[in-house]
């Protein structure tokens, strides 16, 4: 993976900041995009100012790039600017997303038209466009790997009592997407999978798990590791669908989950 180049989006904290990280360790120049590089940490620490400092820190080259990737015309801008700095895209991570809507208007009969299209925009759409601007760069180059970030949500709705009902159709939607992509782009040599995290401790899950009932102790009874994830698990999945280790994996759906999924697929 040395001397390739990435573009790791929601990378300033948690799940983005570890999958960017391990990269830049094999080698790999990374580009973190977030809406807010210096914004909330939730009590992660830091060893620079910034995600992107602490990748220069390693060694490797890095740009960070501050945008709402929710509108077509800041994912072509931050394409743009990786190519111009960079002159190539080897990886897209997407990550940017999460399940921001309230909760307890989540559930199928009650929410509303306003959350399922945050949750959609902000967990598929976004995905969905910096696919369609990198594409053209990876094609002509012939190679790439894409690594979309879905969730447990998207596997079995009775991981949450039926509630998040709108961020598990959009990460659903994400799924599909990233099949129907694989099936389309596999021919020039592109290859796209996905990993659907299960309940992983983030700073920001944990400090918001209580309220919204997310992570709690009765989840961690459902999981046979007896334990919640890490970021820097999730990195190690995404790792392989990046590098050469998985050349022949393609459209594939990997549920990170401590096999609290039985039947992911």
């Amino acid at each position: 993976m040395d001397q390739k180049v990435a573009i790791v989006t929601g990378g300033s904290r948690g799940i983005g900041r570890a999958i960017a990280l391990r990269l830049a360790a094999r080698g790999v120049d990374v580009v973190v995009a977030a809406r807010n590089l210096s914004g909330p940490r939730y009590g992660e620490q830091l060893t620079a100012a910034t995600v992107p400092d602490e990748i220069r820190a390693l060694g490797r080259r890095s740009l960070g790039f501050e945008g709402d990737l929710c509108t077509r015309e800041i994912a072509h801008a931050l394409v743009r600017r990786t190519l111009d700095e960079f002159g190539r895209i080897d990886i897209l991570v997407n990550n940017a997303g999460g399940a921001l809507s309230p909760v307890e208007r989540s559930m199928a009969s009650q929410v509303p038209d306003e959350d399922i299209q945050y949750m959609l925009r902000l967990n598929l759409l976004s995905a969905v466009y910096c696919c369609q601007e990198t594409l053209p760069s990876m094609r002509e180059r012939g190679s790439g790997s894409i690594v979309n970030i879905s969730s447990r949500a998207a596997l079995d709705p009775s991981q949450r009592q039926g509630r998040l009902t709108a961020y598990g159709i959009a990460k659903t939607a994400m799924n599909q997407y990233t099949r129907f992509l694989a099936q389309d782009v596999g021919p020039d040599n592109i290859r796209v999978n996905c990993v659907a995290p299960g309940a992983i401790a983030t700073a920001r899950i944990m400090q918001s798990a209580k309220s919204r009932g997310i992570s709690t102790d009765s989840d961690l009874q459902n999981i046979p590791l007896r334990r919640f994830g890490t970021a820097e698990e999730v990195a190690g999945v995404v790792e392989f669908f990046a590098s050469d280790a998985s050349a022949y994996v393609t459209g594939q759906c990997l549920s990170g989950c401590g096999r609290s999924l039985l039947t992911p697929s």
